[in-house]
């Protein structure tokens, strides 16, 4: 089945022209459909602890968005005028939702979740247990694993275009604090946590300042790793200045409960953020 529907969404992506056969828009349409059950994944764990990316199947996503057609919804006094449906079923689906959560169809929500008024977007994975909460928002294609903590007003950038870059990538058990920003395919390795308002891109140093000398990391974050924002100083024609890096000042202990609160992480560390 993956194999015959990942044939068809190819070629319908290489030539735009099939979509208007209703073989490759139905395929299109089931694949979505297997995205919103967990079936497929924009992105997937494999053995030797890295990632795979199933680029056809954001290339299935793009494709949805063409062949959708535009309809108007109203809801009491709000109205909305978009593609996408919203899913739906929540009870059945083992999943809390509080209004105004919002998740499109297309978008997996496992069992055990809570969505505080929140918005999770398309090819999305949020794993069983995971608290996503006010504010915070999943961007379309990331990948949130299970009994992750997503606190208020968290920002995980999307991706569907350029077709080749990768997704976000949060690991199981993490906890990132207030305001956290993580975009461009960066990986947040299993159980680390970040502090509030740390800011995660590709070309962000993040440097371990916990022994004797300085080690630098870019695009992932270690696992364990318990990471505050961080400034190192860059000069420029102007001038010296401080730009913005994060901060790795240690490890997250066995003896931490995987539940534990951001403040109960770093207070192991004497650091409050």
């Amino acid at each position: 089945m993956q194999d015959q529907l990942q044939e068809l969404v190819q070629a319908a992506y290489a030539n735009r022209e099939l979509i208007n056969e209703e073989l490759y828009s139905d395929a299109v349409k089931q694949t979505i459909a297997n995205i919103d059950k967990g079936i497929f994944r924009v992105a997937e764990p494999v053995s030797d602890g890295n990632w795979k990316v199933n680029q056809w199947v954001k290339e299935a996503i793009l494709l949805y968005f063409g062949i959708q057609k535009m309809q108007t919804w109203e809801v009491g006094p709000f109205e909305f005028y978009d593609k996408m449906l919203l899913k739906k079923d929540y009870e059945s689906l083992g999943v809390r939702a509080v209004p105004h959560a919002v998740a499109r169809y297309g978008a997996y929500i496992a069992r055990n979740v809570v969505l505080m008024p929140s918005y999770v977007n398309i090819g999305a994975y949020v794993g069983e247990g995971t608290m996503v909460d006010t504010w915070a928002t999943v961007g379309s294609c990331a990948q949130i694993g299970k009994h992750v903590h997503l606190s208020g007003g968290v920002g995980i950038g999307g991706v569907l275009e350029p077709l080749q870059a990768a997704p976000v990538i949060i690991e199981d058990g993490c906890f990132l604090g207030s305001r956290c920003i993580v975009v461009e395919g960066v990986i947040v390795e299993k159980e680390a946590v970040l502090g509030a308002n740390v800011v995660l891109t590709q070309s962000t140093k993040i440097i371990d300042v916990s022994g004797d000398e300085p080690i630098e990391y870019k695009g992932r974050v270690p696992a364990r790793s318990v990471v505050i924002p961080g400034s190192y100083a860059k000069k420029f024609p102007a001038g010296e200045y401080h730009v913005n890096c994060a901060l790795i000042i240690g490890q997250r202990k066995e003896s931490t409960n995987l539940k534990t609160s951001l403040n109960d992480a770093l207070r192991d560390f004497n650091l409050s953020v």
